[in-house]
């Protein structure tokens, strides 16, 4: 059997585990290096209290970890759905080489499970945006971008 097939049923069922249990929506994510599981997760939205606990951010916390970097080098993450914007974001934060998913964001949107606004949002000017965002003392946040700068000893991402 081909084992893309076999890690999608892994994240699949990791879904499963998570509705099964309460956790949260219906949604698993496996992270996979050489042919072999390196983290999973499936969404504790709920259960954790944690709007960020999403399948995919958890799989790749759990994988970076076991990996003992901030990057999924060589990593193919496998996803019950097509990722939602915070884990798109995060996906390629993770700089994996690839992402395979089975269910689409339109096949959520049927479950109430709708990301469409704010891909809409991120579209929109800041002063149109439903949530209200302002600048704020801009010039000392600055400061810090410019010690970042020419600090010798950091290390780059």
């Amino acid at each position: 059997m081909n084992n893309d097939i076999v890690f999608m049923r892994a994240a699949i069922k990791l879904a499963e585990k998570g509705v099964d249990s309460n956790s949260g929506g219906p949604f698993g994510a496996v992270v996979v290096k050489d042919n072999k599981i390196i983290g999973e997760g499936f969404n504790s939205v709920t259960s954790a209290n944690d709007p960020t606990a999403h399948a995919e951010i958890i799989a790749i916390r759990e994988a970076c970890k076991n990996l003992k970097s901030f990057q999924l080098d060589d990593c193919v993450i496998y996803t019950s759905c097509e990722p939602c914007p915070m884990c798109l974001g995060a996906i390629y934060w993770a700089r994996p080489k690839k992402v395979f998913y089975a269910g689409t964001r339109e096949d959520a949107a049927e479950f109430n499970f709708d990301d469409q606004f704010i891909y809409d949002e991120i579209g929109k000017n800041m002063e149109d945006r439903q949530i209200k965002f302002k600048n704020l003392i801009r010039e000392e946040a600055l400061t810090v971008f410019e010690k970042w700068k020419v600090k010798t000893d950091k290390t780059e991402y």
